[in-house]
């Protein structure tokens, strides 16, 4: 749908306006269409594709996978520690 030329003009008036009221707020509009028009151009790009995109996992996903790792293995090698000293040994 096409703005009339009186709403083009009074959008532009509010954009001034508000851009004059808070520079930041339009620095961070601006950023946020910018990254909204590069997500959507993307998204237009790989529509005739097949999304076939292997995902990696993110660092703290690996970061706790190799923790976990980690504590099992202490874990059973003090249990293996313990149950071969002698004066640990359960008595049967």
């Amino acid at each position: 749908m096409a703005w009339s030329q009186d709403e083009e003009r009074l959008l532009l008036q509010i954009e001034r306006h508000l851009t004059d009221e808070d520079p930041r707020l339009a620095a961070r509009l601006e950023s946020f269409n910018e990254r909204v028009q590069r997500k959507e151009h993307g998204r237009r790009k790989n529509d005739g594709k097949k999304r076939r995109r292997s995902r990696r996992p993110r660092r703290s996903t690996i970061i706790i996978m190799v923790s976990w790792v980690l504590i099992a293995t202490l874990i059973a090698t003090l249990l293996i520690l313990a149950l071969r000293h002698e004066a640990a040994a359960l008595p049967f």
